[in-house]
């Protein structure tokens, strides 16, 4: 009782803080962080036993799942080099240098070491999705980085599960060599299968509460199988989604608002529960700790917290001034990252779901356990508040100009859409061809005006279904409707609101 107390607690936290966060500017990741220390620190806050083999599906299999299916496929052709360098160079360079400090500072060993550096590594993009989704932002900057923190996952964990079993297993890493070879395309294949699977099945799951609750089956039977055959779960799980979004025809549109909706809010959950996990073990380890061996972990954590930062700043900004020089020598007049985009990819380096995650895997016996979650956590809270805190501002400073790219791309494709859509009432003449027709070419009007306010035809139809929302809640409150009748006719209002709020924010905001 005493847990459920707490998450009911941060839960309650949490959606007084999204509130201030939105204000304020801040993702709300940060505002987690902050909160699951203090709830952790309630009186009735206890400690608890999490499986150490449990966290890192519970927390990182939906999270992946649901970044993955967002993810655009032919970005990663695009964006190769950036990608390769920030999700594999820079986590591999990080993972060593915060190792080195492990065994020249803290005397760990050096398997050990690689694990607590594979574990603060890979920054999560995530927490800084408010952020990143702005219109003075370049729409580059914002899917590399989305990017990176989808494939730096999987480097980081496959490192991660390597030094892990090295440890654990007291084995030389030459053993682990050729199943880590096998993971990487074993995974992308039954992530591939799994996809195809799912697809297979959703289509008989159309409309019913069953396809939403598969989606999660799909998420977590393909993590377990990953694992039970030894192969990378994150890249299955990548490899899955990216699979389905690419047949995603097959979903009706009622079954993506649902699982939309239940998405969202299971992740964010899901974080919320995760920092206060990781709070929970951290005040035992507090309690525990004598303050000498104390003030030495927690020194120890804060030197880790300023390498991964300066070693992401040096790394990214020594990338964009090569490419630069690269490009303008072979390609006079071709585009790259500027430096203001640099000093923005550098400095969104918050850690997030991932190293919370990786943290509570732990084995009971690792070595110096306390330390090395005492270190993850603080690596998190710090680009948390330090970066998290500081991001927003940074970008105005900077002031970059409004990318109108994607508002063009929709109006664009939606002038195709409505034009297609007039083509197929050539050939009728009947009164409510005429009137639909007509329809059609109030809204082309709209879509050739890109930059358009709410208020011409989208706005009226708001306008109107706000009148008949009025009207109907009026007719329940005198008894004039049944419940029933009411609820299925809310529904309908709702589905028309939606179909007429394209301008508007149709996704659920956590920041």
């Amino acid at each position: 009782m005493a847990l459920f107390q707490s998450i009911l607690t941060l839960l309650l936290l949490s959606v007084l803080l999204l509130q201030a966060s939105r204000r304020l500017h801040i993702p709300y990741p940060t505002m987690l962080a902050v909160a699951g220390l203090l709830v952790a620190a309630l009186p009735w806050a206890s400690a608890l036993t999490f499986d150490p083999g449990l966290a890192l599906a519970l927390f990182i299999a939906p999270a992946i799942l649901n970044s993955a299916f967002d993810f655009p496929l032919r970005a990663i052709r695009t964006y190769w080099l950036s990608l390769l360098t920030l999700a594999v160079v820079a986590v591999l360079v990080t993972t060593a240098v915060v190792a080195w400090a492990g065994v020249a500072l803290a005397g760990l060993p050096i398997a050990a070491a690689v694990v607590l550096g594979a574990i603060v590594s890979p920054p999560d993009a995530a927490a800084a999705a408010a952020m990143l989704n702005r219109p003075d932002l370049p729409r580059s900057t914002a899917t590399v980085l989305k990017g990176e923190s989808l494939l730096n996952d999987a480097v980081a964990l496959l490192v991660f599960g390597v030094a892990l079993d090295v440890v654990t297993d007291g084995g030389p890493v030459s053993q682990a060599l050729p199943r880590l070879a096998l993971a990487i395309p074993g995974g992308l294949l039954l992530g591939f299968v799994a996809g195809q699977l799912a697809v297979f099945v959703m289509k008989f799951l159309i409309g019913t509460l069953g396809g939403v609750l598969f989606q999660f089956l799909v998420a977590f039977g393909t993590w377990v199988v990953a694992e039970w055959l030894g192969l990378s779960p994150i890249l299955a799980m990548v490899a899955a989604a990216m699979t389905v979004a690419q047949r995603d025809s097959h979903m009706s549109a009622l079954d993506r608002i649902h699982s939309n909706a239940v998405w969202v809010v299971v992740v964010f959950v899901l974080n919320v529960m995760a920092f206060l996990f990781v709070g929970l073990e951290a005040r035992g380890i507090v309690r525990s700790l004598a303050p000498e061996q104390l003030w030495h972990d927690l020194r120890f954590a804060g030197i880790v917290l300023a390498l991964v930062i300066v070693v992401r700043i040096v790394l990214v900004m020594t990338y964009n001034r090569a490419i630069q020089r690269l490009l303008r020598r072979y390609r006079p007049g071709g585009g790259g990252p500027s430096l203001k985009q640099g000093i923005v990819a550098s400095w969104c380096g918050m850690r997030g779901m991932v190293t919370l995650a990786a943290a509570l895997a732990l084995p009971a016996g690792f070595p110096q356990r306390d330390m090395v979650v005492l270190s993850a956590l603080a690596v998190v809270l710090g680009t948390l508040v330090l970066q998290g805190a500081t991001l927003e501002p940074l970008i105005r400073l900077l002031k970059f100009p409004e990318d109108a790219a994607q508002e063009e791309e929709k109006a664009r494709v939606r002038v195709l859409l409505t034009q297609s859509a007039m083509a197929s009432l050539q050939d009728r003449d009947d009164e409510i061809a005429k009137q639909l027709r007509y329809e059609f070419e109030l809204d082309l009007a709209d879509h050739r005006e890109p930059g358009r306010r709410p208020g011409r035809l989208d706005g009226l139809r708001v306008d109107a279904i706000a009148l008949q929302r009025e009207l109907l809640r009026r007719m329940r409150h005198e008894c004039q409707v049944e419940d029933e009748v009411y609820r299925a006719l809310e529904q309908e209002l709702d589905l028309h609101e939606l179909a007429s709020t394209r301008k508007l924010q149709l996704e659920l905001i956590d920041s």
